[in-house]
C-alpha cells in the first residue's frame, strides 16, 4: 500500500488521487516567519550557526538580511559574543549593500540618482546605523517644502509649486529658475544654517549624507548633492562638475545643449550657494585649468569622487582601527564601481596583507592585477610569496605566548589585565589588555616617543591599553595609575579581550586568560584593595562563555592588526 511522503505531491492509489494536504517543510515557511523563529530568546549563537549549515535556504535566512545576527548581538550579555556578533552583522549588511550598489550601477545613467548613490556610500561605511533611502528622501522633501513656501511668498503662481513627486518637469524660463535658486539659498544657508565645514574638513562625517542632514555641514561634494537634489525636485536642472579640489554645480544660462563653459553659472554649494563665472572658479584653486574640468559628469563619476575623498581620509589616518576600517570600506566601494583600477587593487592587496586578514582574497586580487597589468609582476610576486607563507602559517598556528606574573623576569610588573587606569601625563582613561616586562618597540619608536626621558626609560614594564577615545596605546608603567573612579571604556575592541565589565574592572575572556593565566586573581585582589568593594570569591574563576571562532564572515570583517602601532608612553 502506497504511503504519502512529507513534501511529496498527492499520491495515487488505484487511480484515485489523495486529497490529503501536502505536508509542509520548515523551509517552506516565509522568510519573515523563519527569522522570527530564529530570534527566539532560547536560541544561542551556536544554534544559529548549526541551523545555517543545514541547507542553502536556512543559510540565506540566517545571514541574508542580518536580522538574526542583529538579534543575537542585542541578546548577548558577553562582551566577546557581542563583539563577534557585531562583526558578523557588519559584514553581512555590507554584502547586501554591495549587491544594491551593483544593481544601482546597472541602471541607465538617466535613472541613477546622485542622492541614492550617496545613501549607498553612507550605508556601506555605516552598516550598523539606521540609514535608509526613504528616510533620507523624506528629510530632503521637508527641505524642498520649505523652499516651496519661500517661492510661494515671492510668486504664488510659480510652476515649481505644481510639480508632483516623481514628475520630470523642467522650468525653462530663466527668471523663474532664478527665483527657485534664490529660495534654495535662503532656506539652506539662512534659515537652516547649512555651511561648509572649513574647520574639520577631513572628518569623514562630512561625506555621509545622513550626517550632513543631521549636522547641517559638509564638504563641497556632499553639499552639492543635496543642493542639486533640491533644485531638481523644483524643476531646475543643475549638473555636477568634477572641478579639481572643489566640487561645483553648473547652471546653464543659454538654451539647453550649449557646451561653452562661458554659457554657465557655477554654483558653489560649499560657499553658501555663491554663483561664479568660469574665470572666478579658477580663483578657488589658485590656478588655471582646461575647459575639460568644467564639463558635467555622470552619477557614477560623482560616486567615484565621493568615495575617493573617503579613501584619501583613510590614507591620512593615524593607523588605528577606525582609519583602517575606513580605508577598507572606501576601497571596497571604489573597486565595486571601478573594478579594474590597478593602483587601488594593489593598495587593497597591501592593506589586507598588512592587517594579516583574508589571504585567499589577497591572492585573488593579485591574480587580477597580473592579468590587467603584467608590468606589476615585481610587487605582485613579492606579495604572492609572503601571502602563501601566511596561509601556511595559518595551517600550523603557533600557540600564543603565555605570561605568568610569578616568573622571575615579570616581578616588576605592577598592574594586570582588566584594570581600569588613568594616564598621569595625558589624562586619558584606559583598560589594560596586555603587558611586557620591558619595552618591546623598535629603537626608532623609542627615540620618537622620547622614552629615554622617562625615569626608568625603556627598562620598565609597558602596557597595551584600550583608550576611551578609540585608540590603542603602549604606555610605560610609571605613567599609569589605577583610576580613582573606575568607568566603562567605550572602545570598539573591548569585546575582543573581555567578556564583561564588572563595575571596578574588566573580566578577561577565555582567550586573554589563556595568555595571562595569573592576572585574573591579581586584578581581583587589586580592585578589592583599591575600592574596598566585596567581590564574590568565585568571580575570578567563573566559567566564561568562550568566544566563537570567527566564521568566514567575521574573519573577513575583523582586522587582526598589531595594536602596538599607536603612540603613548
Amino acid at each position: 500500500m502506497a504511503t504519502s511522503v512529507a513534501g511529496d505531491g498527492p499520491q495515487s492509489l488505484n487511480g484515485i488521487v489523495s486529497d490529503r494536504p501536502r505536508a509542509q517543510k520548515l523551509t517552506d515557511l516565509p522568510t519573515e516567519l523563519l527569522e522570527h523563529i530564529l530570534c527566539f530568546p532560547d536560541l544561542e549563537h551556536v544554534d544559529v550557526c548549526n541551523v545555517s549549515c543545514c541547507c542553502k535556504r536556512l543559510h540565506d535566512v540566517c545571514h541574508g538580511r542580518g536580522k538574526v545576527w542583529g538579534h543575537q548581538y542585542k541578546l548577548r550579555k558577553s562582551l566577546t559574543l557581542k563583539y563577534y556578533a557585531k562583526k558578523i552583522l557588519y559584514f553581512l549588511r555590507q554584502q547586501n549593500i554591495l549587491r544594491s550598489l551593483r544593481t544601482f550601477l546597472e541602471q541607465p545613467a538617466e535613472r541613477q540618482s546622485a542622492l541614492e548613490g550617496a545613501v549607498l556610500v553612507d550605508q556601506y561605511c555605516n552598516p550598523l546605523a539606521e540609514v535608509t533611502l526613504d528616510g533620507i528622501s523624506a528629510q530632503v522633501d521637508e527641505i524642498a517644502e520649505k523652499v516651496k513656501k519661500m517661492v510661494r511668498i515671492k510668486n504664488p503662481s510659480h510652476p515649481s509649486l505644481r510639480i508632483a513627486p516623481g514628475d520630470c518637469f523642467v522650468v525653462e524660463d530663466f527668471d523663474l529658475q532664478r527665483q527657485v535658486v534664490s529660495a534654495i539659498n535662503s532656506v539652506l544657508y539662512e534659515q537652516l544654517q547649512y555651511k561648509g565645514n572649513e574647520f574639520d574638513y577631513y572628518n569623514p562625517l562630512n561625506s555621509y549624507i545622513h550626517q550632513v542632514l543631521l549636522r547641517h555641514t559638509g564638504i563641497p561634494i556632499s553639499l552639492s548633492v543635496l543642493y542639486m537634489t533640491l533644485a531638481r525636485k523644483l524643476g531646475i536642472q543643475l549638473e555636477p562638475v568634477n572641478f579639481p579640489n572643489h566640487f561645483l554645480l553648473r547652471w546653464c544660462q543659454k538654451p539647453r545643449g550649449s557646451e561653452d563653459i562661458y554659457d554657465f553659472v557655477y554654483v558653489d554649494a560649499f560657499g553658501k550657494g555663491k554663483q561664479l563665472t568660469a574665470k572666478e572658479c579658477e580663483y578657488l584653486i589658485g590656478h588655471q585649468v582646461t575647459a575639460d574640468y568644467y564639463s558635467a559628469i555622470s552619477t557614477t563619476e560623482v560616486l567615484l569622487r565621493m568615495v575617493g575623498n573617503l579613501l584619501n581620509i583613510g590614507k591620512r589616518g593615524e593607523g588605528n582601527e577606525k582609519s583602517y576600517q575606513l580605508l577598507r570600506d572606501s576601497l571596497d566601494l571604489y573597486l565595486t564601481i571601478n573594478p579594474d583600477n590597478v593602483q587601488y587593487l594593489l593598495l587593497q592587496a597591501r592593506l589586507y596583507f598588512h592587517l594579516g586578514i583574508w589571504p585567499e582574497k589577497v591572492l585573488d586580487i593579485l591574480q587580477h592585477i597580473q592579468a590587467l597589468d603584467p608590468s606589476q609582476h615585481g610587487a605582485v610576486g613579492y606579495l604572492v610569496q609572503h601571502t602563501l607563507e601566511h596561509i601556511q602559517h595559518k595551517k600550523h598556528p603557533v600557540a600564543p605566548e603565555v605570561k605568568r606574573r610569578s616568573a622571575p623576569e615579570h616581578l616588576e610588573v605592577q598592574y594586570s589585565v582588566g584594570l581600569i587606569m588613568k594616564h598621569k601625563r595625558s589624562g586619558y582613561n584606559c583598560v589594560i589588555y596586555g603587558w611586557d616586562p620591558k619595552c618591546t618597540m623598535s629603537q626608532e619608536w623609542i627615540t620618537t616617543m622620547r622614552v629615554h626621558q622617562l625615569s626608568s626609560g625603556a627598562n620598565q614594564p609597558f602596557y597595551n591599553v584600550l583608550v576611551q577615545d578609540g585608540t590603542c596605546r603602549y604606555a610605560a608603567q610609571e605613567n599609569l595609575e589605577p583610576h580613582s573612579a573606575p568607568l566603562e571604556i567605550g572602545h570598539p575592541e573591548v569585546g575582543r579581550y573581555f567578556s564583561e565589565c564588572a563595575d571596578t574592572h574588566y573580566v578577561a575572556n577565555e582567550e586573554l586568560q589563556t595568555r595571562y593565566p595569573e592576572d585574573a586573581s591579581e586584578t581581583l585582589g587589586t580592585v578589592q584593595a583599591l575600592y574596598h568593594r566585596p567581590t564574590p570569591t568565585d568571580s575570578g574563576n567563573r566559567e566564561q562563555e568562550p568566544p566563537p571562532p570567527p566564521p568566514a564572515a567575521a574573519a573577513a570583517a575583523a582586522s587582526d592588526q598589531n595594536n602596538h602601532h599607536a603612540m603613548s608612553m
